[in-house]
């Protein structure tokens, strides 16, 4: 059974360049060839019935974007994978695209091979991120990790080195010589510089930093 795929992309060219590299594939049937988002979301909304396996969207596109248009079909009932294909490789637009649950993410340079591994990755179940993505976003992450340590005081770090070993609130007061309440005020500002949540997140960060093993 052939693979129903939308492209979605503002660029004539691109659009007719996927059309052709799929015309003699009896693998997948591009069924819309769409300039924006707002023209997908019209034809699934006119066709409901009709089974979509993959989107493959550009990001920057009039109307309704590629990160719209993911998050509006992941919201569906039985929604379709959706491939980013973009020259974009910023990665706070990585990151959004991930926490939206994005299937895969190409950039545009990439070849007929790669993006046809992408598609059959993404339709048996898996995620695909090409490599230069995958960079992109793990150069940030440590950027972002390299900053949060250097931000830290030496106080902050023995704080933290103490949460992330158990110590109770007045037991870290009573280790370090200082109040219950300035405890709580490095557990409050710790949590904000490194932008976890809870202790779990503190001590899980402790373990990157080497503080703790």
């Amino acid at each position: 059974m052939t693979k129903n795929i939308i492209i979605a992309d503002d660029h004539s060219m691109f659009l007719e360049g996927m059309i052709s590299m799929f015309k003699d594939d009896n693998e997948y049937t591009i069924i819309l060839a769409a300039k924006d988002g707002s023209e997908v979301l019209k034809y699934i909304s006119n066709n409901p019935e009709e089974v979509i396996d993959l989107i493959i969207s550009d990001i920057s596109m009039p109307d309704i974007d590629g990160i719209t248009l993911n998050q509006r079909v992941k919201e569906r009932p039985l929604p379709p994978k959706v491939l980013i294909v973009s020259m974009h490789e910023d990665a706070n637009m990585i990151d959004q695209l991930m926490k939206a649950n994005v299937d895969g993410y190409l950039p545009k340079n990439a070849g007929k091979l790669e993006l046809l591994k992408a598609i059959r990755q993404i339709l048996s179940g898996e995620k695909y991120f090409s490599q230069s993505i995958k960079e992109a976003y793990l150069n940030s992450v440590f950027k972002q990790d390299k900053e949060s340590i250097a931000s830290l005081t030496a106080r902050e770090k023995e704080v933290l080195t103490l949460i992330a070993k158990e110590f109770t609130t007045q037991e870290i007061a009573d280790q370090l010589f200082i109040s219950k309440h300035t405890v709580e005020s490095y557990r409050k500002n710790l949590l904000s510089k490194l932008n976890v949540r809870n202790l779990a997140g503190l001590t899980k960060y402790a373990m990157k930093l080497g503080l703790v093993k």
